[in-house]
């Protein structure tokens, strides 16, 4: 039986790969990227708890690890690392590159900038 524990931890490891081998954003060295991080790590715990604490959300504890942080399982904050970092990683590889000086009102003409 593969285990929440589990797919966290493959999760984490298949995004860092992702990263590291075909998406080259950079963003694992940029001091943005952890800070971005750290504010939806709070907001995460927040709602998690939440919904935890309120028997709104249940784990079966055959499947989790038992740790948990603010009510939230440990596997939670994995899966959310994970899936937010993929979505800056992907942003920022397809974000639309600017040959030369940056226009005037680029903002308003599609060049959207993640970081």
């Amino acid at each position: 039986m593969i285990t929440y524990t589990l797919l966290a931890g493959i999760m984490i490891m298949v995004v860092f790969m992702l990263e590291l081998i075909w998406l080259k954003t950079g963003l694992l060295s940029r001091g943005i990227f952890w800070i971005a991080l750290a504010i939806v790590t709070v907001f995460q715990l927040i709602s998690n708890g939440y919904l935890t604490s309120e028997n709104i959300v249940n784990y079966n504890s055959e499947l989790i690890s038992g740790a948990r942080i603010a009510y939230a399982p440990l596997e939670d904050l994995f899966f959310g690392f994970a899936l937010v970092s993929l979505t800056m990683f992907v942003w920022t590889k397809l974000k639309p590159k600017t040959p030369g000086k940056k226009r005037k009102n680029a903002n308003r003409t599609g060049d959207y900038r993640l970081f």
